[in-house]
């Protein structure tokens, strides 16, 4: 069947170079006087971040522009080599930073697999659930269970390195294509009781896991190791107050709060610019997550539909889980933000996830 091509998506496309932009001004804003201070030079990172940027966009237009009747050729292919790079990563061959290996220094750049391996992951789930729809709704062992076990692999390997953030991110985007692909509520909630006890396992057997909950149910007990980084973190929200301190004014990125334009960038954006800047940025995030599964409702088959919503998933539901973190709601995990955490490999697939959510709403069925 040849589809109609139309325009793409608008008001997605906006929200994510909107994204991209507030999040280039903050790489900046939150990273100058490390960068100053490590390499003497205030737009290090900024510089680095802006390459990315461009690079992103370049690869988000290719994403846009492949032939859609072919997107599920690459599942395979690119599942492979996820999974390789994911064994080889926590060998020699990765870098490690603060006892997690989860990237290879290629002398210009860093890479890091997990980025690759949530997309390849997500077209081989949507390619793979799209033959076996009707098992899915029907048969637990002969449906859902295959694509359980495709996915504990991924996260066992992610956890290897150790990134539980990364790993429970994989873990809802599966679920929740699951839920798209017609899955019974009853498989869901043996899935859903499943994650939760190996959520709970992977806590209980690192104790610095453990120090993290404790540390989240009462961060001023441990204010001087694992609840540091939390209570710096409200700090900075909370000093932002309404309308925040300004733009570049942060006292916390002056070494107060460790990881401010990485893991904790919302943190320092909320100190500068408040309560409003955070609630555009959580806006523009409602309405990406908005038109991604508006797309994966009005796409033309099945495997674009359970494509869209499974990418939609990885960026919503990774900044979810970040902001969640930055705000104390949840531990510490040790997961970006899309678009604004620095990071090149992040953005970079981000930009691709987008590219591809583009593609899939040119041949919506409506708009």
């Amino acid at each position: 069947m040849r589809l109609k091509k139309g325009p793409p998506d608008f008001i997605l496309f906006i929200s994510a170079i909107t994204l991209l932009g507030i999040g280039l001004i903050m790489v900046f804003s939150s990273s100058a006087v490390t960068a100053n201070v490590n390499y003497g030079d205030s737009y290090y990172f900024f510089k680095k971040q802006l390459l990315w940027a461009v690079i992103g966009i370049f690869a988000m237009v290719a994403a846009m522009k492949l032939n859609f009747s072919r997107l599920h050729d690459f599942a395979v292919p690119l599942m492979v080599l996820a999974v390789v790079l994911l064994i080889l990563v926590v060998t020699p061959l990765g870098r490690e930073v603060k006892g997690s290996s989860r990237s290879f220094d290629l002398g210009f750049m860093r890479f890091s697999p997990s980025e690759l391996a949530k997309v390849a992951l997500v077209l081989f789930l949507a390619k793979a659930m799209d033959h076996k729809l009707g098992k899915i709704s029907s048969s637990f062992t002969a449906g859902a269970l295959p694509f359980l076990v495709m996915a504990a692999i991924i996260c066992g390997l992610i956890m290897l390195q150790p990134d539980l953030g990364t790993a429970f991110t994989i873990a809802a985007t599966v679920f929740f294509m699951l839920l798209v692909a017609g899955a019974k509520w009853s498989h869901l909630g043996v899935l859903m009781l499943s994650g939760i006890g190996a959520i709970g396992a992977a806590i209980s057997i690192a104790p610095y896991r453990m120090e993290r909950v404790m540390a989240f149910l009462n961060p001023w007990k441990y204010a001087s190791d694992e609840g540091f980084q939390t209570i710096q973190s409200l700090y900075a929200l909370g000093s932002g107050g309404l309308f925040g301190m300004g733009l570049g004014r942060s006292r916390q990125k002056f070494f107060y709060l460790p990881e401010q334009h990485t893991d904790f960038i919302f943190a320092i954006l909320g100190e500068e610019l408040g309560f409003i800047g955070c609630s555009v940025v959580v806006a523009l995030f409602l309405l990406l997550a908005w038109r991604g599964y508006k797309i994966a409702i009005n796409a033309p088959d099945n495997f674009s539909r359970l494509l869209a919503a499974g990418l939609t998933t990885i960026i919503v539901f990774q900044a979810m889980v970040n902001i969640a973190v930055v705000s104390g709601a949840l531990p510490v995990t040790g997961i970006t933000l899309p678009f604004l955490s620095y990071g090149g490999t992040s953005l970079l697939f981000t930009m691709i996830v987008v590219g591809l959510l583009l593609n899939i709403s040119r041949y919506s069925t409506r708009t």
